[in-house]
């Protein structure tokens, strides 16, 4: 009860600030204009989310094989992209489960199913916090040594929690809840625990993170003009946003928490106009990319695989 009332708050909140917002600004938002080559940047900002999706899509297939779960790639990017646009249902754990059948199905253990897809999300939330820390003194004024003392003990906390003894731990307590819930006492966990750091994962949703940002950074460019200066700024907002977008309940695929973090964080270095355009055009173009994954995946499988 209390979970719900607090996604209806979280919920009621963002869009009273994104109301509010676009309240205040409508007038300098529908003055905004969109020449040729700004739609041509839209384009390429579709195409480089795309393609940020299906190397998280080829990043989920390394997270699988670092738990000896040796998978065909390209037939594993084609169930992440199709489950992707899943996520936008309520309860936000639909693209999930549909990634633990399709594994299953494709002779995966169903303990090392369940856990690739947690870890996922973990490797996700924490290169994000990882450029979110290394960047987040262009989101202040000024950094302190107080303040880089507290990035760097989080980094450290991070980097610790993907430890291969702290997650085995973790998943070792969840085997035996499982083996307890079970109708039998016979029933055998999956050996599912991971050998090794998974630092190869961990780079790869580093470079996924940074294609996302890459693509919000051109929906930007498309209305306004940026300095390379300004880079740091924008990865490092983009990042905490993605972040909270990722983590707060309520908000599937981080609808709504994603836009008003963004413009909380951009509207000072930024008119709001223009991040307000930028917000809402990059949610569209986020849709479009995983429409096309999707679709061109399903649309592959029926032609060529059947």
């Amino acid at each position: 009860m209390i979970k719900k009332i607090l996604r209806w708050l979280i919920l009621g909140g963002t869009l009273f600030f994104l109301v509010k917002a676009f309240k205040d600004n409508w007038q300098e938002v529908a003055s905004i204009h969109i020449d040729a080559a700004g739609w041509a940047i839209l384009a390429i900002a579709t195409g480089v989310t795309l393609l940020a999706h299906t190397w998280a899509g080829w990043v989920w297939t390394w997270v699988l094989r670092e738990l000896n779960q040796p998978v065909h790639s390209f037939e594993f990017i084609q169930v992440y992209l199709k489950t992707n646009l899943a996520k936008y249902i309520p309860g936000n754990i639909w693209h999930y489960y549909g990634r633990i059948i399709a594994a299953k199905n494709a002779n995966v253990s169903t303990g090392a199913a369940t856990l690739s897809v947690l870890l996922e999300p973990l490797l996700m939330a924490a290169a994000a916090l990882i450029v979110v820390l290394l960047s987040s003194q262009f989101l202040t004024e000024k950094t302190t040594i107080i303040i880089l003392i507290v990035q760097l003990l989080g980094l450290l906390g991070v980097l610790c929690v993907l430890h291969p003894k702290f997650l085995n731990r973790a998943t070792h307590l969840l085997q035996r809840i499982k083996v307890k819930k079970s109708a039998s006492n016979t029933v055998q966990a999956d050996p599912w625990s991971i050998e090794r750091y998974p630092l190869r994962p961990l780079l790869g949703e580093l470079g996924f993170l940074g294609l996302r940002s890459a693509g919000f950074m051109l929906t930007l460019l498309s209305l306004s003009p940026l300095n390379f200066s300004q880079i740091p700024l924008l990865l490092g907002a983009f990042s905490f946003a993605w972040l909270l977008g990722l983590v707060v309940p309520g908000a599937p695929g981080g609808l709504g928490v994603f836009e008003a973090t963004a413009i909380a964080l951009l509207q000072q270095h930024f008119p709001t106009a223009v991040v307000l355009g930028a917000t809402g055009l990059y949610r569209l173009v986020s849709i479009l990319a995983e429409t096309a994954g999707a679709g061109l995946s399903w649309l592959d499988e029926r032609l060529f695989q059947s």
